[in-house]
């Protein structure tokens, strides 16, 4: 049994090349939701998550489906927007469990990565959740918890199921992680 940990990434929405797009929209949405919620604007975060046991690192996030190609560790495949639009690979996102693999963005993440030290059973569980992760619509509360779905929901998601606790775990003072609530409120459904 050797050693295993995992790391947890706080990505600024929309970091690194190309990301322009997913930028300002993040903006605008913030905008709105903070004036709505009469509280100040804050930063929007995406999580990724990387999981190491006996030197070997293993990738798992949350991306559109047409940001990279090529091999990729890709479990599973959601509509973003409606189902309807998920009929198009423009409107598709995938779930990755990639070994060896990367997260394009990681460099950009807020604080480094938060390295949480477990059970190299803990560890394996992670990566067995991944491909059970529920594919409900991105950017959507299809569950009626008053949170998207999104990549955030996939970390909290799998956190929650392998029963860490997540205090300490939430993003930086300053921003929020839009999702991150769905995925605990889906995971603690699924476990009662």
């Amino acid at each position: 049994m050797g050693a295993a940990r995992l790391e947890l990434y706080w990505i600024p929405l929309g970091a690194g090349a190309g990301g322009s797009l997913v930028r300002w929209s993040g903006r605008l949405y913030e905008w709105l939701c903070s004036r709505i919620s009469g509280r100040p604007r804050l930063s929007l975060l995406h999580s990724a998550l990387a999981v190491r046991i006996d030197g070997m690192t293993t990738t798992v996030e949350m991306a559109p489906v047409w940001v990279t190609r090529g091999e990729r560790g890709v479990v599973a495949e959601g509509a973003v927007g409606s189902r309807l639009l998920g009929r198009s690979r423009l409107f598709r996102y995938e779930v990755r469990c990639w070994h060896g693999g990367s997260i394009p963005d990681v460099a950009w993440a807020v604080g480094g990565p938060v390295r949480i030290a477990v059970e190299p059973g803990t560890a394996r569980r992670i990566l067995e959740l991944v491909p059970q992760f529920p594919t409900l619509v991105w950017g959507r509360d299809e569950l009626h918890v008053g949170d998207m779905w999104n990549s955030n929901s996939l970390v909290s998601w799998l956190l929650v199921q392998a029963r860490l606790d997540l205090e300490g775990l939430q993003p930086p003072p300053g921003s929020r992680a839009p999702g991150w609530e769905a995925g605990v409120m889906a995971a603690s459904r699924g476990r009662s």
